[in-house]
């Protein structure tokens, strides 16, 4: 036996004494949990708020008996990432409550207690706290805590919100996609942001609706869009391309095609479908030259298997990383030549037509917006002109290819040019049409 080694049994003895400690926290974790959901489902709204203060912030700002209470004398011996997974499902578990009962004031109210908090003169005399006030002031000032704003900044006025929080439902959905995050906050982000984007649907058909109208009274609905009437043409432009050549007919075309086929020619044939109708440019010509370049050269070794979903996920998610951000921080140089030099429809079109050949990309494209908004947010509406052009371009035709909604485009007078100028959109009304959902 070394010099430095444990006999057997305290070796045993003293693993069984750490699982039996961690087994005690978790056991006493979860009847926080459950007495804090019995309470929210139970009692008015007014006395979870009191509970959840009385567990994590009172009992930090004066204690007389100088000892840990609330949630921290259970947490004693833990570590501060335990903390913030237990502070963070106490959270979800009232927002994913008052969000389905549309109590929304009372998730404004959750997020202003840590804002009372950081204003309080906290009494730092006892020093054996103030590990648990880092915990806490440290979670104040993370990315959780600015997740967690995302909540009750949607029930605000958003005239003082800086421009990035019109966007919040892709941060929301980047929330509920990270699995390392609380199955109940990944559902509160989930239900906010599909709320979110039905909202804009919702408004941007009847904004249509009613703009197209003969009615003479004032619209109801407000444009949701920041491109005013233009957003009209971009519609129009968007939806004339129906029947044959349609986005959507196009992607079903292409999948019958790569079925059966090669991990080659799925690649070969991919360049193929998503430049078909790119407008011709200089910049437009590099772009498709460098992205088949990294696609043709991109898992070699496969080229001669027959493609499966996996390697047809994989790939689109590839194409997607260059067309956004490779490495989830910045946004990439295809991404930046596209909107920069007047090519944001370009970009966004060619987004859809990956999307509608792999639903399952989604979720990945999703995010990588997200990364893209938190990265453009540092700098001011101003600067961010053309990474703005682009998300609403991007809100825009996605909404109109939705699976709940469906956009018709009517002809209203004849024409003899077949050109799709926005004096020729003119002679088009667009009509919508909601398939509301039962969720």
């Amino acid at each position: 036996m070394g010099a430095n080694s444990l006999p057997v049994n305290q070796g045993n003895q003293h693993l069984s004494q750490s699982k039996r400690k961690i087994l005690k926290i978790q056991a006493a974790q979860e009847k926080v949990y459950e007495s804090l959901i019995y309470t929210v489902k139970q009692e008015n709204p007014e006395d979870a708020l009191k509970k959840f203060k009385s567990l994590f912030i009172d009992c930090l700002i004066s204690n007389p008996r100088s000892a840990p209470s609330g949630i921290y004398k259970i947490l004693i011996g833990s570590n501060e990432l335990e903390f913030r997974y237990t502070i963070k499902r106490c959270l979800y578990i009232l927002i994913n409550n008052w969000e389905s009962e549309r109590k929304y004031i009372y998730i404004q109210n959750l997020v202003n207690l840590f804002t009372d908090y950081q204003l309080t003169n906290k009494d730092y005399k006892y020093s054996n706290l103030n590990i648990f006030r880092a915990w806490l002031d440290n979670f104040i000032e993370s990315e959780d805590y600015q997740e967690l704003t995302l909540f009750a900044r949607k029930h605000q006025d958003s005239a003082d919100e800086d421009w990035a929080h019109r966007y919040s439902s892709y941060l929301l959905a980047a929330q509920s996609f990270n699995k390392n995050n609380p199955l109940e906050q990944q559902e509160a982000a989930r239900k906010l942001s599909r709320r979110l984007k039905d909202k804009f649907k919702f408004e941007l058909a009847m904004y249509i609706s009613r703009s197209e109208s003969s009615s003479s009274h004032k619209n109801r609905y407000n444009n949701p869009s920041i491109f005013g009437d233009n957003a009209l043409y971009l519609i129009k432009a968007i939806v004339l391309r129906k029947g044959v050549f349609s986005y959507k007919n196009l992607a079903n075309i292409f999948i019958k095609q790569i079925q059966q086929k090669t991990f080659w020619e799925f690649k070969s044939g991919l360049k193929k479908y998503l430049v078909y109708s790119v407008k011709e440019t200089e910049n437009v010509e590099k772009l498709k030259k460098h992205l088949f370049d990294k696609i043709f050269a991109w898992r070699q070794e496969y080229d001669d298997k027959i493609l499966n979903k996996e390697l047809t996920l994989r790939t689109c998610t590839k194409v997607i990383d260059f067309l956004t951000s490779e490495n989830g921080k910045k946004p990439s140089s295809a991404f930046e030549s596209l909107i920069s030099q007047g090519h944001p429809l370009t970009l966004v079109i060619m987004l859809l037509k990956i999307i509608l050949i792999c639903q399952n990309s989604r979720s990945h494209l999703e995010i990588r917006i997200a990364n893209l908004i938190n990265y453009y947010k540092n700098y001011s509406k101003s600067e961010s002109k053309y990474f703005i052009s682009f998300i609403e371009m991007f809100n825009i035709t996605f909404a109109i290819y939705a699976d709940n909604v469906e956009y018709n485009l009517i002809r209203m007078s004849e024409t003899s040019s077949k050109s799709k100028s926005q004096k020729n959109l003119d002679t088009y009304r667009v009509f919508s049409q909601l398939k509301l959902n039962d969720d």
